[in-house]
């Protein structure tokens, strides 16, 4: 049985939320965004905060009454405070550059890589080697940070590579010569 589904969500000052035709939409100073609710749950705004409820006890229903609850959670929290990815790139020659409203990044490969942004997400560089991705929507600036961190993952043995701010990279060492005493 979820736990996470029977927590009201607090709507935060200046932050409105209506449920219609199994819609969940909420506005903010940042934007505004939208839910879709299954049948299965039910939601409903009271007393300045989001209570779900499922009808039944079967799994399905189970299963949905967590999730439904965090998606509109994080879609409260992205209208008021926004979502924030950084990464950082790693590595000589390594560097990243805005171009018009998509990101370039030469990380060792023979091309450039070109990731495009979408509606609602902001890429920006303040420098070669860190990249900010901010919106709204959770799952959009969590997918673009993971696109970009794809292009070129963090290798174990020297570092390099494109990693998220504050992402321990466990090092592994590399050959060595006197670890097998010379020759075989």
């Amino acid at each position: 049985m979820s736990r996470i589904g029977f927590k009201p969500v607090v709507l935060p000052e200046g932050v409105t939320a209506e449920v219609k035709d199994g819609v969940f939409a909420v506005k903010g100073a940042k934007g505004e965004l939208s839910v879709a609710i299954p049948s299965l749950v039910s939601v409903e705004v009271k007393d300045g905060a989001v209570h779900c409820t499922v009808k039944g006890d079967e799994r399905e229903e189970r299963t949905l009454h967590g999730t439904v609850r965090a998606n509109i959670a994080n879609a409260v929290t992205g209208v008021h405070d926004g979502y924030k990815k950084e990464l950082e790139i790693v590595g000589i020659g390594y560097r990243a550059a805005m171009r018009g409203t998509s990101i370039v990044l030469n990380v060792g490969f023979s091309h450039e890589v070109v990731i495009p942004t979408v509606d609602g997400v902001k890429i920006s560089c303040s420098d070669e080697t860190h990249i900010t991705v901010e919106g709204i929507d959770k799952q959009k600036v969590g997918q673009i940070a993971a696109l970009i961190h794809d292009t070129k993952r963090p290798e174990p043995y020297g570092g390099k590579g494109i990693k998220y701010k504050g992402e321990h990279i466990i090092r592994k060492e590399g050959k060595r010569a006197a670890a097998t005493g010379g020759k075989k």
